[in-house]
């Protein structure tokens, strides 16, 4: 291949999702892995949500969702009595949540990165550092040097050295508890939709277990065990048939691991920006941690793409620190109050959670709010709108009312669903009474990126697009390339929707 333009760490599905995002934008990208090749083995992170689903469906990886299990229902239990369940609320043809191994998203990615010209994989490099200097970065490979205009790190929580190479810390909490994981092969007839929360059952008191579906008739069971509890082969044995019975099984694998809560201190440092594991980990509970990495390969594509092509200002870099590094706070809240609740580390929240659990007090009860997109409300990048505000998170399962910074409902189209408009560059969506014919004629003397001007009616061909966003007919939305709702801007006209753009470009480029 030529020389690339960016070079990606790390191979795992945030460095996948990263590479075929990059070269859907024309990158050419060189990924570099330090093991010998792709192993094998484990579930591990399973749930994917809708938005990460998205994500890939765009980056030529699809078959995720169609591979996946959908499960529709979560149920908690106390013991051996229900609590509550939810569903999901559904938006657009791609179903909420699947189930599917990381070993075999990993081989899906793989095939859609060996379709990818632009693409080259290097195993059997492991990065001890990188330096810069003003045109780019350089990669240390032992004695081998590569260089690149960009560098993307998702390299896994192991990667201290090329962290401390940045000046980057990565500070956090380990917790005490361990977790066995194991994958399962059974008929469980009533289980196949639904994830099951168990607090302290009979079979593992004082405790948690975690039951998901998946795909093919197998099962993934997380038990949280004692810190110090090393399970035999009889032990897990045992630990299975308290659950199914005396049904017959087959163990397909099984892991223990501690659950940490960690954060970098920068996401970007220069011309090299951090993602997945590598800048943040988090409790799984919830489902928060690949389905934030992949938003963080997300951004940093579209932005380094805009970056190399000069169609951006000199902020628009600095601002996947601040937006990713939110979502990452956020994500931290979030699971961190969840482990509270799960792993009580003083007597007044034990107290606290055994009241909960025994008064059926469902509204202080946290086995993990599920993963969502983290929006971009107080983002640089986004134009706020006093009769648009954010009104906060919706109740567990539910869909967010659009504003400024949040993601763009995925509402089907004829032929396709809305997102599939929104990651060719910009796309400006205009109400019935907006010329336009004007808006192009203005915009695109003005704006350097790529940027489609369409009519909300012409979208669909029925008018009921904009009932369905509830836009107003003299209002211009501004939707970025991942999705993001970057204004909505009533009374639009081209010169106030030209200052969106390059708000949201983090200002035009020097000339």
């Amino acid at each position: 291949m030529s020389e690339p333009q960016v070079i990606v760490v790390g191979a795992g599905p945030v460095g996948q999702s990263a590479a075929l995002l990059l070269a859907r934008w024309g990158v050419q990208v060189l990924v570099l892995d330090q093991r010998p090749g792709r192993g094998s083995g484990g579930s591990k992170s399973i749930c994917q949500q809708r938005d990460v689903l998205d994500i890939w469906a765009a980056a030529g990886a699809g078959r995720v969702a169609e591979e996946g299990l959908a499960w529709t229902t979560a149920r908690t239990y106390y013991r051996d009595r229900e609590l509550f369940s939810w569903t999901f609320q559904r938006e657009g043809p791609l179903p909420p949540c699947v189930n599917i191994s990381q070993t075999r998203t990993e081989q899906l990615l793989d095939e859609a990165v060996a379709a990818q010209p632009l693409i080259e994989v290097r195993w059997g490099h492991e990065v001890t550092g990188l330096s810069q200097d003003a045109c780019g970065v350089t990669v240390h490979c032992g004695q081998r040097l590569l260089r690149a205009p960009y560098a993307l790190v998702c390299a896994g929580a192991r990667a201290q050295a090329i962290r401390d190479s940045l000046g980057v810390t990565f500070a956090g909490d380990t917790f005490e508890d361990q977790f066995l994981i194991c994958d399962i092969k059974a008929d469980l007839p009533g289980w196949e939709s639904e994830r099951r929360f168990y607090f302290d059952p009979v079979w593992n008191p004082g405790r948690q277990v975690l039951i998901h579906p998946c795909p093919g008739g197998m099962y993934r069971i997380d038990w949280q065990i004692a810190p110090d509890f090393i399970p035999t082969d009889a032990d897990i044995s045992r630990k299975i048939r308290q659950i199914i019975g005396d049904r017959p099984y087959a163990l397909v694998w099984h892991s223990t691991y501690r659950f940490h809560s960690r954060l970098a201190s920068r996401m970007r440092v220069g011309r090299v920006l951090l993602a997945g594991d590598c800048a943040h980990l988090v409790a799984p509970f919830g489902a928060r941690g690949l389905n934030s990495g992949v938003p963080d390969a997300e951004n940093a594509a579209w932005k380094l793409a805009f970056a190399l092509n000069g169609w951006a200002g000199p902020e628009l870099l600095e601002s996947y620190h601040a937006e990713r590094y939110a979502a990452a706070l956020e994500n931290l809240e979030v699971t961190g109050a969840t482990m509270r609740f799960l792993a009580p580390r003083t007597v007044e929240e034990r107290m606290r959670r055994r009241a909960a659990l025994e008064g059926g007090r469902i509204e202080e009860v946290d086995s993990g709010r599920f993963a969502e997109p983290f929006w971009y409300v107080d983002s640089p990048l986004t134009t706020p709108e006093p009769t648009r505000p954010f009104r906060g998170r919706p109740p567990k399962g539910a869909l967010c009312t659009p504003a400024p910074g949040v993601i763009v409902p995925d509402l089907p189209l004829p032929g396709g669903r809305l997102r599939e408009y929104t990651r060719e560059g910009f796309l400006v969506l205009l109400g019935d009474m907006c010329d336009s014919s004007l808006f192009v004629q203005v915009l695109g003397k003005v704006i350097p990126a790529p940027l489609a001007v369409r009519g909300l009616a012409e979208m669909d061909g029925t008018g009921s697009l904009a009932e369905r966003l509830g836009a107003g007919p003299d209002e211009a939305w501004l939707i970025r390339p991942d999705s993001h709702i970057a204004a909505i801007i009533p009374h639009a006209g081209p010169e106030s929707v030209a200052a969106a753009v390059s708000r949201a470009l983090g200002g035009f480029p020097d000339t």
